[in-house]
């Protein structure tokens, strides 16, 4: 196992202290490391709290910031915070508005959440988000798994509370946010978690994953590796499927990296994806290419494509500032 790391046991931590260092100017560090919290917390606006385990950064303490996340709690590699991070987090960052989790489908993500928001002092609602349509469930979830579409929500919903948009009505564009939106993702290779030191499966130099979750979990079915326009083919035919969006409808295309694949191929699969979704006839009026729900190292991406309704879009282009996101 080669990695930038000087003990599996302590790698969380002085990430942590990186991450917060780096950005001293937009976040700051909770007690004991339990969550990452915006430092400009708004007086009277709804506090999104979101988290999961670590290893898929820069979600979610990279969306951290204005316009998106007011905290963000990291949980081992691939391990679910604990409900105590999240109730430790809600008290930091509630500011009297109550408290939103936007929760990935994930059977431990979900638990934990949900035990969190029963003892919660402050009023707490949830938007769980399913957006992979490669698997209906898996050993990780109950249903379909939130993957990349989360930082959709979570910007969408972000710029929604900026404006000042109730605790009621900021779950309800959730839900409705989440439902336009749908991913699906590929590996060409496995990643490594530095606690279990070797890789968390096996493909052949010759073999690529079609559907893989962002824990390396198995998706639809083990290929034989094609070229990108078939590899674009096969999970934005599957997306639009599932979605059925109609012709002329404006969408948001994201090409999300899993942590080991160059730019240079993630924005060749920008360019097939968008192609043929306009072959579909649907109008992309907004792209993001890059990083944002990575697996560690795995190499591959996952496209992800959400309806945009003037709302919405407009929520999209609404300024925001944290580490991985700022226009």
């Amino acid at each position: 196992m080669k990695k930038l790391i000087n003990s599996p046991d302590t790698v969380l931590a002085e990430a942590l202290d990186g991450f917060v260092a780096a950005h001293a100017d937009i976040v700051a560090m909770g007690e004991e490391r339990k969550f990452v919290q915006r430092k400009d917390l708004q007086k009277g606006k709804v506090a999104l709290i979101s988290g999961g385990g670590s290893g898929h950064e820069p979600l979610h303490s990279g969306f951290v910031g204005k316009g998106m996340l007011d905290a963000a709690c990291p949980g081992q590699v691939f391990t679910s915070p604990t409900p105590d991070q999240m109730m430790a987090a809600a008290q930091a960052v509630d500011t009297g508005a109550g408290c939103l989790f936007i929760v990935k489908n994930y059977e431990g993500d979900v638990m934990n959440f949900e035990m969190a928001a029963e003892t919660c002092g402050s009023k707490v609602l949830t938007v769980i988000t399913d957006d992979d349509v490669a698997v209906e469930k898996s050993l990780w979830s109950t249903g379909r798994r939130g993957v990349a579409g989360t930082m959709i929500v979570e910007k969408m919903l972000g710029a929604a509370a900026e404006k000042g948009m109730d605790l009621e009505a900021l779950q309800s564009l959730g839900k409705q946010v989440n439902d336009r939106t749908r991913s699906m993702g590929v590996a060409l290779t496995p990643c490594t978690v530095p606690a279990a030191g070797k890789p968390t499966f096996t493909l052949a130099e010759d073999e690529m994953e079609m559907g893989v979750g962002i824990h390396g979990e198995p998706g639809r079915r083990r290929v034989k590796l094609a070229p990108a326009d078939a590899i674009a083919q096969e999970i934005v035919s599957a997306i639009l499927g599932d979605l059925s969006p109609k012709a002329g409808t404006n969408v948001l295309l994201l090409v999300n990296g899993f942590g080991g694949t160059p730019a240079m191929e993630l924005y060749l699969m920008a360019n097939s994806a968008r192609q043929l979704l306009e072959k579909a006839g649907l109008k992309v009026v907004r792209h993001l290419v890059g990083n944002y729900v990575t697996s560690l190292e795995m190499a591959g991406c996952s496209i992800t494509v959400t309806e945009l309704s003037d709302e919405t879009l407009a929520l999209w282009d609404a300024p925001v500032k944290t580490a991985a996101l700022s226009w």
